[in-house]
């Protein structure tokens, strides 16, 4: 569950960068029942809202040789330093820190391993209005390539702490949150691509999940309106019923009805 979006360091936003607007804005409403919003003409950026909260926003791709994705960001209470830690660690800085009109200020960034993620700044925006309902995010994962160097590498540009977690059948997975908030505020994951993962060209991403009333509903209603079921509904115990996705255009995203829920 995300219980840390408003601390630093925890999921604040994430957006949407897609080819096709018009048909993403269609396929989310299908399925997750979203509206949307524009934030004017001469932006190209809009939000996803349900009822009248924003859950995410969504816009087309702008940077060059981008491909379909969701992105997750993490909020920071200064922009630039972490710009300049994520230098120092060994990311790389794909969006160099801008302010957005009086909402905030972003960057963008790469890790070490590969994986694409930004930070938020809040001004008048503190971050979307809605979690861990159903409709809104309420997990974000990472798969790396490397876990190891991950760990070393978000723990050092932002106030995290992870603590590994037994899953079994061998996969390394690790949860991270604000540091010294104990396990009640982990936010995410980070679990080690397994080796014919790697051998078939998987990449390190993050990507959000999101709740839903009903896991297998939502798979059913996903592939009727062209999405690509990566990982059929599936129980994981204690946590709850999940699915993989990989929308019509080919960003990847998950759903989940939690346990708790």
């Amino acid at each position: 569950m995300l219980t840390s979006t408003h601390v630093p360091g925890g999921p604040a936003w994430l957006d949407l960068g897609t080819p096709d607007l018009d048909a993403a804005i269609s396929f989310y409403g299908a399925v997750l029942g979203w509206e949307y919003a524009s934030a004017g003409p001469a932006v190209g950026y809009g939000f996803f809202r349900l009822d009248g909260r924003t859950v995410a926003g969504v816009g087309p791709l702008t940077e060059e040789g981008a491909g379909p994705a969701w992105t997750v960001y993490f909020r920071t209470e200064d922009a630039d330093a972490t710009a300049k830690a994520v230098e120092q660690a060994g990311g790389a800085v794909r969006i160099p820190p801008g302010d957005v009109f009086t909402a905030g200020r972003m960057a963008g960034f790469t890790d070490p391993t590969g994986a694409e993620f930004a930070v938020w700044q809040a001004g008048d925006v503190a971050g979307t209005d809605l979690v861990n309902a159903p409709g809104s995010a309420s997990w974000v994962e990472l798969y790396t390539t490397d876990l190891a160097a991950a760990k070393e590498f978000y723990c050092s540009v932002l106030p995290w702490e992870t603590r590994d977690l037994p899953t079994g059948g061998g996969v390394a997975y690790s949860i991270a949150g604000p540091a010294g908030g104990g396990v009640d505020t982990m936010h995410g994951g980070l679990m080690q691509l397994p080796e014919e993962h790697l051998a078939a060209g998987s990449r390190s991403e993050w990507h959000p999940y999101f709740e839903v009333a009903d896991c297998d509903a939502t798979v059913a209603a996903a592939a009727q309106h062209g999405a690509t079921v990566v990982i059929a509904a599936m129980d994981a115990p204690g946590i709850g019923r999940m699915a993989m996705f990989l929308d019509p255009a080919g960003a990847p995203f998950a759903v989940i009805t939690s346990a708790d829920a």
